[in-house]
């Protein structure tokens, strides 16, 4: 393999977005939007929409979807890595934000069995943007925190591609918890009943990353079978330069975008994904 590429870091003013104020269930929330076809919802990662989760985005639209980023915390364009604001504040912001999110009626935490309320927001959102859009359907990748958010969302049939990078809920401290996912019993029988009719959910992690431990995949293919398709990538494939103690982030912050690297075909097989299932057309050569 290819040394890993030297990154930029820095904030991201993200001028090349649309920026929205969108009001679902009595919450109102920026939204930000990049190209044309069909939507592809991306639920950022704690501390929120990084420089690298907006880099993905703009992935998304070069492939031929519009890519749709919803606010849920953080500061939108803010670079948390330590190397743009010190090894101090980075923490700080990562532990600020999870304190927020923890504490917030939106997002269920600690507890199994069920779905994040914000989930039905997300939902709202992605029936708006189909109608917009339009297109067969829509798609969503969830990050880390969010990463269960995508499979909720499965539970309507407008949800045709869903993703669920390292999904980190509920956390894995206890072994009760490994075993398991943010998703309530009723979304998770309409979801299996969608699974049985063709629907596919692609979910990434890195082999050693304790927040999204392999017993959550065991789960996800317990619960959906063959529809479920796991990809784990070694801690190796991790970028040298990430802010995490462990390879975690696979499509943002451990990403290594340079061909031949395992994250690098993640990437890509996350945007054929919803290429395939939104019936995007390739791009031309």
């Amino acid at each position: 393999m290819t040394a890993a590429p030297q990154r930029t870091y820095g904030d991201d003013e993200l001028s090349d977005f649309a920026v929205e104020e969108r009001t679902y269930e009595g919450a109102t929330r920026r939204v930000y939007r990049k190209g044309t076809g069909p939507a592809v919802i991306v639920i950022a990662e704690i501390p929120g929409i990084t420089p690298r989760v907006a880099d993905f985005a703009r992935k998304v639209a070069d492939r031929g979807a519009t890519a749709v980023l919803p606010s849920l915390f953080g500061v939108d364009g803010r670079d948390p890595h330590p190397r743009t604001v010190g090894n101090v504040r980075s923490g700080k912001i990562m532990l600020d934000t999870i304190v927020r999110a923890c504490i917030s009626r939106e997002f269920t935490v600690l507890a199994t069995g069920r779905s994040s309320p914000v989930t039905t927001w997300l939902r709202a959102l992605a029936t708006e943007e189909h109608e917009r859009c339009g297109g067969p359907g829509v798609g969503a990748v969830g990050m880390c925190f969010t990463g269960g958010f995508a499979l909720a969302m499965a539970a309507d049939d407008r949800l045709l591609a869903p993703v669920l990078s390292q999904p980190s809920l509920p956390f894995a401290a206890l072994p009760g918890r490994r075993h398991a996912i943010d998703i309530d019993a009723d979304d998770l029988a309409t979801v299996q009943n969608r699974c049985a009719a063709g629907l596919q959910v692609l979910g990434l992690r890195f082999d050693g990353d304790p927040l999204s431990p392999p017993g959550r995949f065991e789960f996800l293919s317990q619960q959906l079978g063959d529809a479920f398709i796991g990809v784990s990538l070694p801690d190796s494939a991790a970028h040298p330069e990430s802010m995490h103690p462990k390879p975690h982030s696979v499509l943002t912050e451990d990403l290594i975008d340079e061909p031949g690297q395992p994250t690098h075909d993640a990437l890509t097989q996350v945007l054929e994904f919803f290429a395939t299932k939104l019936e995007i057309p390739a791009p031309p050569r």
